[in-house]
């Protein structure tokens, strides 16, 4: 099977959404992604629903093989879905500048719950 000749290129923007919402903004904007591709009745983004919604994100000419690399690469339970929190991590290892800032997220989303559970 010949490998995938088709080069997509990706933009990254993520650090920007992140810049102009926060990192509140960033990970709700990441919620509302996942529940864009994912198969409702399931509550995950299986292989069909990646396959399905794929245009949604400029993905359409993927093959099928790509579709499933992406699924693999951010499976972590070996159920062969993404659930909320694996999309996430998976869009932030995707994001080379997003990783880099991560530690900064992190450490501004423990700021805010340690201040809000003193409220």
């Amino acid at each position: 099977m010949a490998a995938s000749t088709n080069q997509i290129e990706f933009q990254d923007h993520l650090p920007l959404i992140e810049e102009k919402l926060g990192g509140d903004g960033l990970i709700g904007e990441l919620c509302n992604g996942f529940r864009l591709l994912m198969d409702a009745d399931k509550g995950l983004i299986t292989f069909d629903s990646l396959k399905k919604n794929s245009s949604l994100l400029g993905l359409q000419d993927l093959s099928d093989d790509d579709l499933l690399s992406m699924l693999r690469e951010g499976d972590y339970d070996g159920d062969g879905a993404l659930n909320q929190m694996e999309f996430c991590v998976l869009m932030f290892r995707l994001s080379p500048d997003l990783m880099e800032q991560s530690g900064f997220l992190l450490e501004e989303a423990l700021e805010q719950e340690v201040n809000n559970s003193h409220l």
